[in-house]
């Protein structure tokens, strides 16, 4: 195979007794490599590191023998962080075009960047399922106007970063893309990204089991691990068939435990609380009224429009443009 070179560099530096918040900052400094950003990335650099890797070497490697192998980058998951000793070591799970790499970033005591490391790891595999030719009963609408983003959606690892999760064998996440881009101005302000409060319905009729909304919105690019649903509802449709829909922003769900909901029935606005990046729709189908603890279902939608054409029935695929048919 082929060896990827190091990259040392320095941590942000924080307000003076601030705690350093190691993910935030691994994320932050592997995503000024793979922007280009060598200037920038060389200004957190130890008085070492900058001797012997200024911006032009740091381009050189990242653009000459890492980035050749890799291939661009395409997405990244949850960072990890563990103590060794005075050593904390972040790993940054990502997809490249040519596969999943894992990025690890190592902070020493006084909290610099001791090391970063592009390393090739092993294709993730979709889960097993017994549920890959169900024949859905519930006939479900798309639940929001307008037209939206399928950002992750489909089978495969490739299509869908979701398939390794059982319950979320077959999720989607769903938001507005315009030009290219899911918002405007700056990329922390959540009222500027376009799907941001828009109103979410729901997708089928049924009675509302589960509900949380009192979980705060992340600023974007900030994730809460500790509560990975965020604001959310479940919805029982009957036949075994559950609709998790989850990020809603706090305050906004409209349903309470109990409630019957017909389809179409406003039940929420879209937000960016729970483990998410920025703001979008997360909808799965599960077999049991239990998040996180429940089979995944095949999600098809009814009567839809996808890249211009019309869908009786089917599930939508990553990068389609999906919206509600109307006469």
């Amino acid at each position: 195979m082929y060896d990827l070179a190091m990259l040392t560099l320095a941590a942000f530096l924080l307000l003076l007794g601030q705690p350093h918040d190691f993910e935030t900052e691994a994320r932050d400094v592997a995503k000024a490599v793979i922007a280009g950003d060598y200037a920038g990335a060389t200004r957190n650099f130890n008085a070492e590191m900058m001797k012997g890797l200024p911006p032009e070497i740091l381009k050189q490697v990242y653009e000459q023998q890492i980035a050749p192998n890799v291939g661009a980058f395409e997405s990244a998951g949850d960072a990890t962080s563990e103590k060794l000793g005075s050593v904390t070591v972040v790993t940054i799970p990502a997809k490249f075009e040519k596969g999943p790499v894992s990025i690890v970033v190592a902070f020493d005591a006084e909290g610099k960047v001791g090391g970063l490391f592009f390393r090739p790891g092993r294709a993730p595999e979709p889960a097993p399922t017994r549920f890959a030719d169900y024949q859905t009963k519930t006939r479900l609408q798309l639940p929001f106007d307008d037209q939206w983003f399928v950002f992750w959606g489909g089978r495969t690892v490739q299509q869908n970063y979701h398939v390794i999760a059982k319950d979320q064998r077959f999720a989607y996440d769903i938001l507005i893309m315009r030009d290219g881009k899911s918002h405007e101005g700056d990329d922390k302000v959540l009222a500027n990204y376009y799907c941001f409060d828009k109103p979410i319905y729901a997708p089928a009729a049924g009675t509302i089991t589960e509900v949380a909304d009192g979980i705060d919105d992340n600023v974007p690019g900030v994730m809460n691990r500790f509560a990975p649903a965020g604001n959310h509802i479940v919805i029982d449709h009957g036949n075994n068939e559950f609709s998790v829909m989850a990020h809603f922003r706090k305050g906004s769900v409209a349903v309470r435990v109990g409630d019957k909901v017909k389809q179409g029935q406003l039940v929420g606005h879209c937000g960016n609380s729970g483990n998410t990046s920025e703001p979008h729709l997360h909808y799965h189908l599960q077999n049991t009224g239990t998040f996180g603890n429940s089979e995944g279902l095949p999600a098809p939608f009814v009567n839809y429009v996808a890249d211009g054409k019309r869908v009786e029935r089917g599930e939508p695929v990553k990068g389609q443009l999906i919206m509600r048919f109307r006469k």
